[in-house]
């Protein structure tokens, strides 16, 4: 596996663009809250090291990964938000319930991205265990929540260019 070899969160061979005048929604999972946590400050450290502004930051919790879709379609539907980071963790089990919610995740969130025509991030972690999941909530595999911040600048910049 690739992300075995390197830190994930390495932003050094891009040049990340100011986030001072966006504002971002995060819609964090409250499920796997050890994992979502972790990644929700890495989200916020993402936008604020960049030239973001804390009173630009709404923070929506919701009880599992599935409802990151709901949260972020409010979200855009209630306020004016640049781009919408989708914060979650779904740990396989010991049955197909996994690969059913990371597919409705992971499509969900697009639909909701084309639905308002506005950046909606997945940073939603798809791991095989516990030990996975904190590798990259801050472990020795970075940051995704700092991923998906950044994923968020760079895409309200192109959003509002074109």
């Amino acid at each position: 596996m690739a992300s075995s070899l390197k830190n994930l969160s390495d932003f050094s061979h891009i040049q990340v663009q100011n986030a001072e005048k966006f504002k971002f929604a995060i819609v964090v999972s409250q499920w796997n809250a050890q994992v979502t946590g972790a990644l929700l400050n890495g989200a916020i450290e993402g936008i604020l090291k960049n030239g973001g502004q804390e009173e630009n930051i709404d923070i929506i919790e919701v009880p599992g990964s599935y409802e990151l879709i709901s949260g972020a379609d409010i979200a855009l539907r209630n306020k004016d938000f640049d781009a919408v980071i989708c914060l979650g963790c779904v740990i396989q089990g010991e049955t197909r319930h996994f690969d059913f919610i990371c597919d409705a995740v992971a499509n969900g969130i697009s639909n909701v991205a084309i639905k308002h025509n506005k950046p909606v991030i997945f940073g939603v972690l798809t791991t095989d265990n516990l030990e996975q999941a904190m590798d990259r909530a801050g472990g020795k595999h970075g940051n995704k929540g700092e991923e998906a911040a950044i994923t968020a600048i760079q895409m309200s910049h192109i959003s509002k260019k074109y």
